[in-house]
């Protein structure tokens, strides 16, 4: 007998010992990277994840998830698959020590956004883009291009053509009409409400 509660409906069949079977498909959705660019001039810097089952959906849901109450002008999203991700570092070991010198690769040339993670527990900062082959030479590039006497502690590498960018028709997702200033953060004044909640009590 089948369950109105999906939870329950993905459970292994009671009764059958090492038989599991197989999820319906679309029964656990993608996750994809989202970076968000705060102001004009600004780096595009990394913002969290979603889930979702494609790469449209997913650019909605991160622009209800990360950019209903944070000031934004444009944000785009990557599926985490096509990130790649450099050797992690210890202590304080620089990244560029461990990325390998990979001669120039035959094949087309495509464009790869790099990200630097400057600070430990803080989010990958865009920071440039290289023309490269493959993943490997883009990280070799980004190394002679981008060396920095500051400690790197992790690189991505982004293939251009696999991010779903904002349009230019889409800019105007961001603007808050004058009107519906309690859409941002800094018309909840919490710490107004606070001070006056406390006089009141103390009185």
């Amino acid at each position: 007998m089948n369950s109105l509660d999906p939870r329950v409906n993905r459970l292994p069949q009671v009764g059958q010992p090492e038989h599991v079977e197989p999820k319906a498909p679309l029964d656990q959705f993608g996750t994809f990277e989202v970076f968000v660019q705060p102001k004009e001039g600004k780096p595009f810097q990394h913002e969290g994840i979603v889930h979702a089952p494609n790469l449209e959906m997913a650019f909605v849901l991160a622009k209800e998830a990360f950019t209903r109450r944070f000031q934004c002008v444009s944000l785009y999203v990557v599926d985490t698959r096509n990130v790649y991700v450099s050797a992690m570092t210890e202590g304080n070991q620089s990244v560029f020590e461990l990325i390998h010198d990979t001669p120039e690769q035959p094949g087309e040339k495509e464009s790869y956004e790099i990200f630097f993670l400057t600070k430990r527990g803080k989010q990958h900062i865009h920071i440039g883009s290289v023309t490269a082959a493959t993943p490997g030479e883009a990280l070799t590039l980004t190394a002679k291009d981008y060396k920095t006497d500051k400690i790197i502690y992790n690189v991505w590498a982004i293939r251009t053509n696999d991010i779903r960018f904002t349009k230019p028709e889409e800019q105007e997702l961001w603007l808050t009409l004058p009107e519906k200033k309690f859409r941002d953060a800094s018309a909840y004044k919490a710490g107004d409400k606070l001070k006056d909640f406390l006089e009141k009590v103390n009185n």
